[in-house]
């Protein structure tokens, strides 16, 4: 089947902009060659624990579905067709291509205009094998005037690559959640796409816990002026693991707002992170204002975090731009304070690590997964924080 990109907006025709980091997004697999890791959307990823997820290989594997859908609320099957014909973001990358072109379809999360859903819609995904493939499409359409919260939940194992829209309309309210909470030896790739109706507030988070490699890309485009994205991420990465997180704001309209907030921890040897942030401002997308930022807390030795903020801009005629980026350890200043109060050096560090991603959570109010994830910080600070009073013994 052959796929045409839809336009971007019904109103206007954007200009072509060659991006370094956002190649043209297209559904033909011709536009997405196989990489060599010398790319520079690539360079960061190590190609060969995609294991195969990057081969033009059909599959029948699926993950096992179950959910929680507010009256109102519908999810279907449509044809790969009936998917692009609906105005979906178009695949930014080879793994995104795959997932349209394999999928043998798309599943349709719809919630209808002037919708006020008062309890979330949730979707958990699991996995039951690290060696099955899958491949996912989904195409979630929020109607004008809506608020909702979506909550999406990946656990188990797979080798999932995924591509899904969200295509939200003219003053609506939508906070979307994605947990990434596998197990291990899983591997998972995503693309997701939303674009933001005039008018409307998007507050778009992603959790990345478990895991063996995870790779996300996020890309937010705007239908209209007004349009207000906030993208939150929260990770945590131990030994061994990949957590690549990749992020595109494409300001195609004027009076438009983005805010881009990303915290990590890292822990274990090998233990990687990868933030890439970019932010296009078009020439048409006067009077805008945008702020990225990621912070990065190396709790022991052999670690790595590469964190690449990057503002590409065309025209001057903005309320404002700016970017930040830092990694490091604990603070020590906190650390005397606690400690200087009587708490052990084991419970300050906890604190302190809490303390850290506490804003953050409180920021994604999803009541729903709060509990949850404040849980997932501990279960994974349990598991190190011996070590760490050893490291840091050996230091002194």
């Amino acid at each position: 089947m052959t796929l045409t990109g839809q336009p971007l907006s019904s109103a206007v025709e954007m200009d072509k902009v060659d991006s370094h980091l956002h190649p043209e997004p297209s559904y033909a697999l011709a536009d997405h060659p196989m990489p060599t890791g010398r790319e520079e959307i690539w360079r960061f990823t190590p190609l060969s624990r995609l294991r195969g997820l990057l081969d033009d290989q059909p599959s029948d594997g699926h993950l096992s579905w179950t959910t929680d859908l507010p009256a109102g609320v519908t999810l279907t099957e449509v044809t790969t067709a009936e998917a692009a014909a609906l105005g979906e973001v178009l695949p930014s990358d080879r793994l995104a291509a795959l997932a349209v072109a394999h999928a043998g379809g798309a599943m349709l999360l719809d919630i209808p205009a002037e919708t006020v859903l008062e309890e979330p819609v949730r979707v958990r995904l699991h996995g039951d094998d690290a060696n099955r493939l899958v491949w996912g499409h989904l195409v979630v359409r929020v109607g004008s005037h809506t608020r909702a919260t979506i909550v999406f939940e990946h656990t188990g194992s797979a080798r999932y690559s995924a591509t899904t829209s969200v295509l939200v309309g003219d003053g609506a309210n939508l906070v979307m959640a994605s947990i990434y909470d596998w197990d291990d030896d899983a591997v998972h790739a995503a693309q997701v796409g939303v674009r933001v109706g005039r008018d409307a507030h998007v507050r778009l988070a992603e959790v990345s816990f478990g895991g063996d490699l995870v790779r996300t890309c996020s890309n937010v485009e705007y239908a209209g002026p007004g349009g207000d994205a906030e993208l939150l991420g929260l990770y945590f990465a131990d030994a061994g693991q990949h957590i690549e997180h990749r992020l595109f704001v494409d300001h195609t309209a004027p009076k438009t707002r983005s805010h881009v907030s990303y915290k990590g921890a890292l822990q274990g040897e090998r233990a990687h992170t990868v933030w890439i942030g970019n932010v296009l401002i078009r020439k048409i997308a006067e009077g805008i204002e945008t702020y990225e930022e990621n912070r990065n807390l190396v709790l022991t030795d052999g670690c790595q975090a590469d964190s690449v903020p990057n503002l590409e801009i065309e025209t001057g005629e903005i309320e404002g731009a700016g970017h930040a980026s830092a990694t490091g350890r604990f603070d020590d200043q906190q650390l005397f304070y606690l400690r200087s109060r009587g708490i052990d050096e084991t419970e300050a560090r906890r604190l302190v690590v809490h303390g850290f991603f506490n804003e953050l959570i409180r920021r994604i109010d999803v009541p729903v997964i709060e509990e949850h994830l404040f849980a997932a910080v501990e279960a994974e600070l349990a598991a190190t924080m011996g070590d760490l009073v050893t490291i840091e013994g050996s230091e002194r």
